[in-house]
């Protein structure tokens, strides 16, 4: 998964990018959740492997519910 898509899917599920943080990431909040997380902004390129689950364990997702959308 990259950038554009795991972004894409945490709008749809109510999540809002916060503010840019140190380098290339980004601070992204879940406002219903009180929760945030920061990811990487590398664009098309793919995201680690730990990124797309840490993300929603973050911002109090399910993996199935960032899969599903």
């Amino acid at each position: 998964m990259n950038y554009r898509e795991l972004t894409r899917k945490l709008r749809v599920l109510g999540c809002e990018f916060d503010r840019q943080a140190k380098g290339d990431h980004e601070i992204w909040i879940r406002p219903t959740a009180g929760a945030r997380t920061t990811i990487p902004n590398w664009g098309s390129t793919d995201l680690r492997t730990g990124a797309p689950g840490a993300v929603p364990r973050d911002l109090g997702i399910t993996r199935i519910e960032l899969d599903h959308t």
